[in-house]
């Protein structure tokens, strides 16, 4: 994609006339600008992308950081720990922000709230943070309930007067896929039981709300495994199912970062730790069809894992804005983004597969059934004893609604055979990917096998040497002990004979005198 910075004046209008739908544009910013950053949490409020926290180079970051839109200018917001009127936490204030990554944000009223998140200094349970945009003051807010344990990389999503977080990563690393609620008017915490099969646990995905009814969940990663797979929490049902994407198979990622408008839902960034994410894709929600608006190469910031993106209007047009990252190199650009305008449709009604499956047969059931109709005046008109020759229009009419009518069965089934194959696609790509990871941990395990029986088998070569090393021992300490008692035996011998000589010394001495 050739995509260039725009020479822009100090006020949005520019910006309008010179965006092109649906690509990716770099602003111009002059001055300043805060430490590059990933994993950080961004919203827009009244034409302004606040931005807190983050990770750089292994170090988490705690400020708050303010672009205008307008003007293009960063500002760096001091926090008030003045509170006055707000409770919280046995009386915490707090003049900045704790150093954090992985958390969320969102807009509440007059506030930000950060919610979860890696911190050096966190509880064992989630906190809720909060700064008022008009008085710049912060604080922590007391919740009640079963509060969650302490995560990061989880999803936030605003339903209503709740909000749903779904998985995560706790300080154990231990991995979760369960929905917690908080209801931010009692400031409560409950936890969902749902039903069929969950996602499984991960983290750094992406979620969105469709319809007012439904959760989306893409994406995101394990350990090992890293996910493409789109799965739905009814929650009026509370029932997960795992609807199967149309349109373009996108490649699996995780770190990517999402926002909705309208039924549209738009996914940037990402990766799968050898390659950056670079399509920007859109996923229909009401079709569940995905498209990929536009891609950048590998090394693009907007490529990278831990971005954020919110959306924003500006002079009545809709905007995309993506700020941050790590690719390789950390980023601090803001890019923005004008999608094209697309047709409205009615909510889709999520099915759970079984239900789906059921419907498939009915659907090629009914255009069977249909067709057989259509095709039996043909085989019984010899048959007929009434001929109408002069058709009204009414008859034709109603001729082309019957026609129409199997299209749309034919058509519906053909979708549903497409679904199909796009599901078995997606599980083919999934089991390649599950199956290349089982290989390598297999061949690392077979390659530490084979280096444990070389290191066994050296350990049993010197145990035998040190044995026959030990038998030679025993072997020259017998001699020893042989060779001292001989040397006892010798040194007796030497002792009777010494005196057995002076004796004879001593009884010649005497005869010698006695003769002389």
């Amino acid at each position: 994609m050739n995509r260039e910075k725009l020479i822009m004046g100090t006020d949005s209008q520019s910006l309008h006339l010179n965006t092109s739908y649906d690509e990716w544009v770099s602003l111009p910013v002059p001055g300043p600008r805060p430490a590059a950053r990933y994993k950080h949490a961004a919203a827009v409020v009244d034409g302004k992308l606040y931005v807190t926290g983050g990770s750089r180079n292994g170090r988490y970051l705690s400020d708050v950081q303010v672009f205008d839109l307008k003007s293009l200018t960063w500002s760096t917001v001091k926090l008030n720990s003045k509170v006055d009127a707000v409770k919280v936490t046995e009386g915490i204030q707090i003049e900045s922000l704790p150093a954090i990554a992985g958390h969320s944000m969102i807009k509440w009223g007059n506030r930000l709230l950060l919610v979860a998140g890696h911190s050096k200094n966190a509880s064992n349970e989630v906190t809720v943070w909060f700064i008022d945009l008009e008085t710049h003051q912060s604080g922590i807010i007391e919740t009640h309930g079963k509060v969650p344990v302490a995560r990061g990389g989880q999803s936030i999503t605003l339903v209503g007067s709740k909000l749903l977080m779904f998985g995560g990563e706790d300080r154990q690393r231990r991995l979760l896929n369960d929905v917690q609620i908080l209801d931010l008017e009692t400031m409560t915490w409950s936890s969902f039981e749902t039903t069929q099969t969950p996602p499984a646990p991960r983290f750094d995905h992406a979620a969105a709300l469709h319809a007012e009814r439904y959760l989306l969940i893409f994406g995101g990663c394990s350990h090992s495994i890293f996910f493409n797979d789109l799965y739905v929490l009814d929650l009026e049902t509370l029932e997960w199912s795992q609807p199967q994407i149309q349109g373009d198979l996108v490649q699996p990622r995780a770190g990517h970062a999402g926002v909705t408008m309208d039924e549209n839902w738009y996914i940037v960034g990402g990766g799968d730790n050898k390659n950056g994410a670079g399509e920007t894709l859109v996923l229909n929600m009401s079709k569940l069809v995905m498209s990929v608006l536009t891609s950048v190469k590998g090394r693009d910031p907007l490529a990278s894992e831990g971005l954020s993106l919110s959306s924003t209007q500006i002079d009545n047009e809709n905007f995309l804005v993506a700020f941050g990252g790590y690719n390789g190199k950390y980023n601090n650009e803001i890019f923005v983004m004008k999608p094209k305008p697309r047709d409205a449709l009615p909510p889709k009604v999520l099915q759970s597969p079984a239900a789906a499956a059921a419907a498939a047969s009915v659907t090629a059931a009914y255009a069977l059934s249909k067709s057989e109709k259509l095709d039996f005046p043909e085989r019984e008109e010899s048959n007929l004893k009434v001929i109408q020759v002069d058709h009204s229009q009414q008859d034709l009419s109603i001729q082309i609604s019957k026609l129409k009518e199997e299209k749309s069965s034919l058509e519906l089934a053909l979708e549903v055979v497409s679904s199909e194959n796009s599901t078995l696609k997606a599980k083919i790509v999934e089991t390649n990917a599950t199956h290349a990871e089982l290989s390598k941990e297999l061949h690392s395990v077979q390659a530490q096998v084979v280096g444990e029986r070389s290191r066994c088998a050296k350990l049993e070569a010197q145990i035998a040497e040190l044995q026959k090393m030990l038998e030679s021992m025993q072997s020259i300490e017998e001699e020893v002990q042989e060779l001292r008692k001989q040397k006892s035996e010798f040194e007796r011998d030497m002792e009777h004979a010494a005196a057995a000589q002076a004796q004879r010394q001593n009884s010649g001495g005497v005869w010698r005198w006695i003769a002389g």
